[in-house]
């Protein structure tokens, strides 16, 4: 690390809010792009000798499945069994059955009613086994199975563990016999250095830059709104936009949480001292901001007014370095080793991945973890998600959404999405100019929040400036 960083330089200043930048109109995944995506991962089962993915989905764990078909099941669970040669059959339940044709693959629907909801028609009377035969499965096939997570366990058989219903996995064995084998293979959309979602051409980064736009702006605006007086429920108003579908569960909050066990926003308002917490992630990213609900330390308890030198400075200046470094090639261990020497976990207890991939999903998984070899992309989209701890303060978060890009990737984008483009270069000039960040070439901002902070929430002008000079 040639850079050296000091806490002391993140320094708050008076200073414009960025834009809001969000266009309101999403790019869709073209043709082209979905062709890729399934000619990569019949490769992936060719190199692994399979002769059919299983691809499991509900509407919470459907992104692998709407990889390839364009669409979740919604409310119900489905099936995508993908054959080695190509074919492709779509089981899916009593409401999803005639979404068949506007799967994005070539795929011949099969009427499974056990995926529907309770008590719903069991019509045509079926077994599992007969509607996967139906779907090509038979004796001594070699068949991989992806649920939506790619295990990672140090002391067990990765292969072997399934988060797909038992009622499929069961009867897929059973019909493969002794002969065929039936093992976990997420890995291929998700894991290592080879998962396909890992890497974004230029349409899906387009694509997922308006999710992540969308979810800073939202944030953007629910702390330009927030004051003394306002409830949470009026906070997450501002964190919904245009009906679109939420990848976590949307954070407005404040004071203490989880009172009663309770997630969501209640009529509670905000009083002076709040602990302030917001979230918002829609498909392609997610931002975060956490702070006080106060204009300077002297509105806070004696116990944390040092909040900034104690634990917000030295996280922002854990995200500058981040931001700074982070490069292509570069292995995920590294980028994780630099976090510790800035924010040391002994002191400030972070305990996950400091930046994690991101897609359809809010967390689709993460090279960069202790001694990780998993090296950094052209294509990946990262959340900047480092979450520290300091007893005696309640949190920090300057949580958004970039994209690493080499320079072929960032000739296609210019060419072909040259309004993302310009987008990009002025939230690139922002973090430089406005907020002091030396940001790394490799780096593309996916929402105009990047390294924005405020602190203490009700003054609307005190940001964190990162001061190299």
């Amino acid at each position: 690390m040639e850079k050296q960083y000091d806490s002391k330089k993140a320094q708050l200043i008076e200073m414009d809010a960025p834009a809001p930048d969000c266009t309101g109109t999403p790019i869709l995944l073209d043709d082209t792009t979905m062709q890729q995506r399934r000619e990569k991962i019949l490769d992936e089962m060719r190199h692994d000798g399979l002769d059919a993915l299983l691809v499991y989905a509900d509407v919470e764990h459907g992104g692998n499945f709407e990889y390839l078909v364009g669409f979740i099941p919604r409310f119900e669970e489905a099936l995508l069994v993908l054959h080695a040669n190509g074919d492709a059959f779509l089981v899916l339940g009593n409401e999803n059955y005639n979404k068949v044709q506007f799967s994005r693959i070539p795929a011949k629907g099969i009427h499974c009613p056990h995926f529907s909801l309770p008590n719903q028609p069991m019509e045509p009377h079926s077994k599992m086994s007969s509607v996967l035969q139906e779907a090509g499965i038979k004796d001594a096939m070699k068949i991989g199975m992806a649920g939506w997570k790619h295990f990672t366990s140090q002391v067990e058989d990765n292969r072997t563990l399934f988060d797909v219903p038992s009622f499929i996995v069961d009867t897929v064995r059973e019909m493969v016999g002794k002969e065929g084998s039936i093992t976990n293979h997420t890995d291929i959309f998700i894991g290592g250095d080879r998962g396909v979602r890992r890497v974004n051409n230029a349409n899906e980064m387009a694509h997922y830059e308006f999710g992540a736009s969308l979810a800073a702006d939202c944030v953007l605006r629910a702390i330009d709104k927030l004051e003394v007086g306002i409830s949470e429920m009026e906070l997450g108003n501002e964190l919904h936009a245009y009906g679109q579908k939420n990848n976590v569960v949307t954070i407005a909050s404040t004071g203490k949480r989880f009172e009663n066990g309770n997630l969501y926003p209640t009529s509670k308002k905000v009083t002076l001292g709040d602990a302030i917490s917001l979230t918002v992630g829609y498909k392609g990213g997610l931002s975060s901001r956490a702070g006080y609900a106060v204009m300077n330390s002297e509105d806070l308890p004696e116990s944390k007014k040092h909040y900034i030198e104690d634990l917000a400075a030295p996280y922002y200046t854990a995200i500058t370095a981040w931001l700074e470094n982070i490069q292509i090639g570069m292995p995920g261990g590294d980028m994780y080793k630099l976090m510790n020497h800035v924010l040391p976990q002994e002191a400030y207890h972070w305990g996950l991945c400091p930046g994690h991939l991101t897609a359809d999903e809010e967390w689709l998984s993460s090279p960069i973890y202790r001694d990780s070899e998993e090296v950094i992309k052209s294509g990946m989209i990262f959340q900047t998600d480092i979450i520290p701890r300091v007893d005696g303060y309640d949190g920090v978060s300057a949580e958004s959404t970039v994209a690493i890009a080499d320079d072929v990737l960032k000739q296609e984008l210019r060419d072909h999405y040259p309004a993302l483009w310009e987008r990009m270069m002025k939230r690139k000039a922002y973090i430089k100019e406005t907020l002091g960040i030396q940001l790394s070439e490799d780096v593309l901002p996916l929402c105009s929040m990047v390294a924005y902070l405020r602190p203490y929430l009700l003054d609307k002008k005190l940001a964190f400036y990162y001061d190299h000079d």
